[in-house]
Formats: structure tokens, sequence, C-alpha cells
């Protein structure tokens, strides 16, 4: 009996998938493609008052460049830079940023534009602003009549 069982957690064991136990890999665009790069740069550069610049650059085309100080607000670092890469569909990124006490303030041809303000107000809308000063005209004209007040005891 012992036999049989020692056989089964043998074979149990020699069926058990063999597993690599690593970092997860990581996909890159739709197509489910595999892909990594290699660091070409790494600068980084810390003063001792708290400024830096930072480089890098990667085999895949991916680049950043930035630099900072603790010129904010109760000390807060503001930084600046740009970095750049190639989107999946093959669209050259290139994105140039501020970070201040403003909030993060990217810069790219890329990126959405709001229309300008003040921008045309579509007839429907004015028509309904029409229509309610009418109303609100009309409503004062008829409350001429005495207000009624309720109370409660």
């Amino acid at each position: 009996m012992k036999f049989v069982i020692l056989a089964a957690v043998a074979a149990v064991a020699l069926a058990a998938p063999d597993r690599t136990y690593g970092p997860p890999r990581r996909t890159y665009g739709g197509s489910g493609s595999q892909e990594s790069a290699e660091i070409l740069k790494h600068d980084f550069v810390l003063e001792d008052d708290g400024r830096y610049n930072l480089e890098v650059e990667t085999s895949n085309g991916i680049s950043v460049a930035q630099h900072g100080s603790p010129t904010g607000p109760e000390g807060a670092v503001v930084s600046g830079g740009s970095y750049s890469y190639t989107a999946p569909d093959g669209t050259p990124v290139h994105v140039r940023f501020v970070a201040d006490g403003n909030g993060y303030q990217p810069e790219s041809d890329l990126l959405p534009v709001a229309p300008e303000f003040p921008h045309p107000i579509p007839q429907f809308v004015l028509d309904q602003i029409a229509k309610a000063a009418e109303e609100d005209r009309r409503g004062s004209q008829s409350s001429s009549a005495p207000s009624r007040r309720y109370s409660y005891a």
C-alpha cells in the first residue's frame, strides 16, 4: 500500500508543469508582441542643495530629460523637462512639461486642445435662453397678486 501511495505522489510530481519564477513579461502594442529594451544611458546628478538632472535613453527609443530644484513653496520641487517615445501605431510622441505650484503642465502637438473661448453659442441654446427670459418676464407680471403665507404651529 505504501508503494502505491509513493508511486502516486511521484507521478503527480513528475506531471507538474515546469515553472520558472521571475518578473512578469511585459506586452506592448495590440499584437501581443514581446519587447525588451536595454538602458543605453542613465545619468542622474543630485546636488547637495536638492537640485537634480536626469537623462535616460533606451534601445527602443524612449528618451527622458528632466531637471528640478526645491524652489517651490515650502521646499516643493519644481521640475521640467521632456520625454519622447514611439506610440504602438508608429507615431513619434514628444512631450515637454513643467511641474510646479500650478500642477503638471504638458505640451505636445498630440494633446487635445480646447476650443478658444468665447466659442460660438449654438442657436438652440440662444432660443432656450430667450424662452426662459420670456417665462421670467411673464411670471413677474402675474406676481402682482398677493403672496400667500403658510405657517405651522
